[in-house]
């Protein structure tokens, strides 16, 4: 069986940048488990694994634009550190849940300035070319239930 629309592939991947560091991987873990087509993992990743049945190894690069994108200025702010209310010491690299009009966005710390806080909420992939190793592990027919709740559920997958 191949990958398609409707189907549930299950994969073990190595995620590198171009300077071949490890950003990610499921060795050790549990084979990735996503539903095809239903926008679950990136685009670019996505678009290449159509096709692929179980057994197959390949290498995939996926430029920012059909990965996390590229960075969006909107999506970094500077606000007082009294914004913070509650936390000792602030540092570069923490994260927080900022409410906004749009509901809750993870953002991390980018930069502090004396009493200035620069905040970004940028997929911390986001500008990066992404290059993946994956191994195809099992392929099926997704079910009715993971169709029409757009994931996959069980193994590898989420759990209600």
């Amino acid at each position: 069986m191949q990958i398609a629309e409707r189907t549930v592939a299950l994969f073990n991947y190595t995620l590198t940048n171009a300077a071949g560091d490890v950003i990610d991987s499921s060795e050790g873990r549990t084979p990735l488990a996503y539903l095809h087509g239903a926008g679950n993992i990136v685009p670019g990743l996505e678009k290449e694994m159509t096709g692929k049945a179980v057994g197959d190894k390949f290498n995939v690069v996926v430029q920012p634009e059909e990965g996390y994108g590229m960075p969006n200025p909107i999506m970094i702010q500077v606000v007082p550190a009294a914004a913070f209310q509650g936390v000792d010491k602030l540092e570069v690299g923490m994260e927080f849940q900022a409410q906004t009009p749009q509901g809750p966005m993870s953002v991390v710390i980018a930069k502090i300035e004396n009493d200035e806080v620069t905040v970004d909420g940028n997929h911390p992939l986001a500008g990066q070319t992404l290059h993946f190793e994956i191994e195809v592990m099992e392929v099926r027919d997704a079910s009715l239930e993971e169709l029409a709740h757009g994931h996959v559920h069980g193994a590898g997958g989420h759990h209600h």
